[in-house]
């Protein structure tokens, strides 16, 4: 599994459209009213890599698996979802669980879609959605520090460290800041995580503009990237209706020739993902063989054990080390044999951190 992303937005903001495009699937219906998705929608897709297409290709590989992301679509919030309002918190139980948020702005004009606030305001958006999001922390913390309080008393070790950090960001969400910028020392991360309060969750802010603005953006887009650059957010410029068509063609071919019609290299779940993997600092490794060509994702700074762990578990209990190619060298002397050849193939031991592109081969005994 790549990543796992929840969709947000305001009712009317492209929010299932975009999910239905992205995911090739009608599973969330669009429809220009509120609350047309009543429960989570789940979607998986494959993550688009050209290296992955090349090394198949050099390898003369069978199958080609690429890693995936997985989208929850989650109802459209309104003003006072934490307080039960339009379709109430039972939703926002379902952002907990993701990587990160992909936050649906409008940033287009059109009469025919109503917008739930009445105008277009990207910035209002963002803010509406951001403090029903705080609203919800604030009160699951407060529902939680009574019974930790009780642990503390007798010295709980998990409690002496969360408490203080939950005080913290408790704190910090009654100043109208979302709990992404308590300020913790890296072993207070962790902890922070567990927590799983939604405002820790970083943000990808997706654009959602018409089909003239998908090449260059807009005014709009400009007021969001700049808030993006304050909060160390990500922004994607996408086009639902685009992404709509787009996985209504059937030939690569044909998609690769409406993009270009219209000033574009790229889909717009292309840009998700890229700006989604520099948010949360993930790469790809690969696994190649006659067999099946697969992708795989880890954290930024992952030592080759669990790189493997992330094949299987057994791989990294009984890690040996990992014949490593780069991606470079494995495409120039066509194959593992070539690149070992060209001595161009290492092998690595435990300690050693892995570079996206790279190509394993592990060894492990168990």
């Amino acid at each position: 599994m790549g990543f796992k992303c929840g969709i947000v937005g305001l009712p009317n903001v492209g929010k299932s459209t975009l999910f239905n495009a992205l995911t090739a699937t009608a599973a969330a219906e669009a429809a220009n009213y509120p609350f047309c998705t009543i429960e989570p929608n789940v979607g998986r897709v494959g993550v688009p890599d050209k290296r992955l297409d090349e090394l198949a290709r050099t390898a003369g590989s069978a199958k080609i698996i690429p890693t995936q992301l997985e989208f929850v679509d989650i109802a459209g919030l309104v003003r006072g979802a934490s307080r039960g309002e339009g379709l109430g918190n039972q939703f926002l139980g379902h952002i907990r669980e993701v990587d990160a948020i992909v936050h649906v702005v409008r940033c287009f004009e059109d009469t025919d879609i109503t917008h739930v606030e009445g105008e277009i305001d990207p910035l209002r958006d963002i803010d509406v959605i951001e403090t029903e999001l705080m609203l919800a922390d604030m009160e699951s913390l407060e529902k939680r520090l009574p019974a930790l309080e009780k642990k503390l008393k007798v010295k709980d070790p998990q409690a002496l460290v969360q408490y203080p950090l939950m005080e913290r960001a408790l704190e910090l969400l009654k100043q109208g800041k979302p709990a992404r910028f308590v300020q913790c020392s890296p072993e207070e991360k962790s902890e922070l995580q567990r927590l799983q309060l939604i405002t820790t969750k970083p943000i990808l802010y997706a654009c959602n503009v018409s089909e003239n603005d998908a090449a260059t953006g807009n005014s709009f887009t400009e007021l969001v990237k700049q808030r993006a650059e304050k909060e160390g957010a990500r922004v994607a410029i996408i086009s639902a209706a685009i992404e709509a068509e787009v996985a209504s063609l059937d030939s690569e071919e044909e998609k690769t020739e409406f993009l270009q019609s219209l000033g574009l290299n790229e889909t717009g779940l292309t840009r998700v993902i890229r700006e989604g993997y520099v948010l949360l600092h993930l790469l790809t490794f690969f696994t190649i063989g006659p067999k099946e060509a697969h992708a795989w994702t880890v954290d930024e700074g992952a030592k080759a054990p669990q790189a493997a762990g992330a094949i299987h578990t057994d791989f990294e209990r009984g890690f040996i080390c990992a014949e490593t190619v780069s991606y470079e060298d494995y495409v120039a002397f066509q194959g593992e044999q070539g690149a070992k050849a060209a001595g161009k193939l290492r092998l690595e031991g435990r300690d050693y951190i892995v570079h996206d592109g790279d190509v394993f081969h592990f060894r492990f005994n168990v």
